[in-house]
C-alpha cells in the first residue's frame, strides 16, 4: 500500500512537470478508494468504513488547494464534530480532516492524502477512541499511530506535531475497560517523548476532575463525544499548544 501510494505520487509530480492540463486531470480525480482486502490496508487491527467516510474524503479533496499549508486536525469524531474549530483557532489556519467513527488504521490508510499532501504548517492527532470501543488491543493502537509520526517525519523531520491523549468518557452506548484507556494514554504519551518534533497535549486531565472521573459538563449528552463547553476547553488549550510551537519556531 506504502508503494502504491509513493507511485501515486510520483505520476503525479511527473504529469505537473509535464503538463499543466494533465496535472490538472489528476487532481480531480478523487480521492483513493478504501480497500476491499483487510491485507491492503496499512497497519494494523479494526477497519471501519461508513457512508459518510468516502463523502466527507471527497469534500476534503475539493478543498485541497485552498488548504495547502494549513495546521491540519487528523482524527476520528472528537475532532470531526469540532465545527467552530477553524473560528476558534483563528487566525492560524485550520483544515479539519477529522472523520466520525474512524480507527487509526483508516487514518493512517488515508494519512498521506488527506494530511500529508497538504503540506501542512502542523499537525493535530487525536485518535484512538474507536479502536477502544471495538475492543483492539492498545499496543496495536499505539504502532499505528507512530507509523503516522513515521511518516510525518520522513516528509518533514522538523513538521511540528500535537499529539493528544483522549478525554475520559462515561457511555453505557460504547462501554470500555478504563484501564485499556489508561494504557493507550500512557502509549501516546510516551510517543509524545520519542520524537523531537511532537509537543503532547494532554486532554483527559483537562476533562477530569479531582477524583478522576469525566466533568460531564465538558461532554455531550452521550458521554462519549465533547460538548460545546468541552470544545471551548479543547481550543483554549490548543490555541495556546499552537501558538507556544509557532513562537518557538520563528525564535
Amino acid at each position: 500500500m506504502r508503494l502504491w501510494a509513493r507511485t501515486s505520487v510520483a505520476i503525479i509530480c511527473a504529469g505537473y512537470l509535464i503538463v499543466a492540463g494533465a496535472q490538472a486531470t489528476i487532481s480531480n480525480a478523487g480521492p483513493s478508494p478504501y480497500p476491499q482486502a483487510a491485507k491492503d490496508w496499512p497497519g494494523e487491527g479494526v477497519i471501519r468504513v461508513f457512508g459518510w467516510m468516502k463523502q466527507n474524503r471527497e469534500s476534503f479533496w475539493k478543498q485541497r488547494e485552498r488548504k495547502q499549508g494549513a495546521w491540519v486536525l487528523a482524527g476520528d469524531s472528537l475532532l470531526g464534530n469540532w465545527k467552530t474549530s477553524e473560528r476558534d483557532l483563528a487566525p492560524t489556519p485550520t483544515a479539519n480532516r477529522a472523520i466520525g467513527g474512524d480507527v487509526s488504521r483508516g487514518l493512517l490508510f488515508r494519512f498521506q492524502e488527506d494530511v500529508l499532501d497538504l503540506h501542512p504548517s502542523g499537525i493535530v492527532v487525536l485518535i484512538g477512541g474507536n479502536d477502544l470501543s471495538a475492543q483492539q488491543k492498545t499496543d496495536q493502537t499505539a504502532r499505528n499511530i507512530d507509523r503516522m509520526l513515521q511518516e510525518i517525519r520522513s516528509q518533514s523531520a522538523d513538521l511540528p506535531v500535537i499529539l493528544c491523549t483522549l478525554p475520559p468518557r462515561d457511555s453505557e452506548k460504547a462501554p470500555i475497560k478504563p484501564s485499556e484507556l489508561t494504557n493507550l494514554n500512557a502509549s501516546i504519551r510516551e510517543l509524545a517523548k520519542k520524537y523531537g518534533n511532537v509537543e503532547l497535549l494532554d486532554l483527559y486531565p483537562l476533562f477530569s476532575s479531582a477524583d478522576g472521573q469525566p466533568q460531564l459538563q465538558l461532554l455531550a449528552a452521550d458521554r462519549l463525544h465533547i460538548g460545546a463547553a468541552g470544545y471551548e476547553v479543547l481550543g483554549r488549550a490548543l490555541k495556546a499548544k499552537i501558538e507556544s510551537m509557532k513562537a518557538a519556531a520563528n525564535g
